[in-house]
C-alpha cells in the first residue's frame, strides 16, 4: 500500500513540523509515508480569484504526483477539499475528469485517514492541558470532518477540552480574502481571539494552518500566550510525553 503525504504549501514552507508529527505518528501504526517532491500548490489561490487555467496547471501536478498513490493524506482540509473541484477544472476532458475523481477519492484529510481508514482514536498521548478546538470552514463544512478531532482529542490522557464559544465562526483567513477584504478579515480574526480568551485556555488546537496562522498571527500581536498547535502536533508531543 502507497501512502502519500500532500504537504501544502504552508506546512511545507512555513510549518514543516505538522508534516513531521505526520510521519512519526503514521510510522507507529506501520505506514510509512511517501513524499512525491514534484508536488506543488493545490491551485486553490489561483481557482479562488478565477484563474482556472492557472488552477488547471498546478491541478494537473498535482494528479501527476499521486496517480500511483493508494492513498493520499494531508494536514489541511482546505487543500484535500480543493481536489474535489478538480473535477470543475476537467469537466469537458473525460480523461483527466477521471483521474480527478480518482485523486478525490483516495485522498484524506489527516484525522480521517487516522480514524476512518485506520481505524484508530487512541494513540496512547498524553497532554495535561486546557485546550480548545477551532474547527476550519472548509474542512468541517465542506469536507465533513468534524467527529474524527474530537474523537482523537477526547482520548488524550489529562486534556482538558473546552468549547470554543461560536466555534464555527470563520476565522477571517480565507486564503486570498485576507488579501482582498484585510479589514473585514482583521474584524474576524480578532472577534476569534476574544472567544479563545474567553476559554482561558492553554492551548488552541486545529486542522488547517492557515487558520491557525491567521490566530496566532492576531494573538502575537495583541501579547497573548495561547499556544497554537495542529493536532498532530498535539498528539505527537503527548505520544513522546506519556
Amino acid at each position: 500500500m502507497k501512502v502519500s503525504l500532500f504537504i501544502t504549501c504552508l506546512s511545507d514552507a512555513v510549518y514543516p513540523r505538522v508534516g513531521e508529527a505526520m510521519v512519526r505518528l503514521l510510522a507507529r501504526y506501520g505506514v510509512k509515508l511517501d513524499f512525491p517532491d514534484v508536488q506543488t500548490c493545490c491551485g486553490q489561490p489561483a481557482f479562488n480569484s478565477g484563474y482556472w487555467q492557472e488552477a488547471r496547471t498546478a491541478a494537473l501536478t498535482i494528479l501527476e504526483a499521486f496517480e500511483d498513490s493508494d492513498f493520499v493524506i494531508s494536514p489541511s482540509g482546505s487543500c484535500a477539499y480543493m481536489i474535489h473541484h478538480y473535477g470543475d477544472l476537467f469537466k469537458d476532458d473525460p480523461v483527466m475528469l477521471a483521474k480527478a475523481e480518482r485523486l478525490k477519492q483516495k485522498t484524506y484529510e489527516f484525522t480521517q485517514f487516522v480514524v476512518e481508514v485506520l481505524g484508530v482514536t487512541d494513540l496512547g498521548a498524553e497532554f495535561p492541558h486546557k485546550v480548545t478546538y477551532h474547527p476550519s470552514c472548509h474542512g468541517s463544512r465542506l469536507l465533513g470532518v468534524k467527529s474524527e478531532p474530537m474523537e482523537l482529542l477526547s482520548r488524550v490522557k489529562g486534556l482538558e477540552l473546552v468549547p470554543l464559544p461560536f466555534a464555527e465562526d470563520c476565522c477571517g483567513f480565507g486564503g486570498t480574502f485576507a488579501v482582498k477584504m484585510s479589514d473585514i478579515s482583521g474584524a474576524m480574526v480578532t472577534e476569534k481571539v476574544d472567544h479563545v480568551k474567553e476559554t482561558e485556555a492553554e492551548v488552541l488546537v486545529g486542522l488547517d494552518m492557515g487558520c491557525l496562522m491567521n490566530i496566532a498571527g492576531n494573538m502575537r500581536y495583541r501579547g497573548e500566550r495561547v499556544r497554537v498547535m495542529h493536532l498532530a502536533e498535539l498528539l505527537y508531543e503527548g505520544v513522546k510525553q506519556a
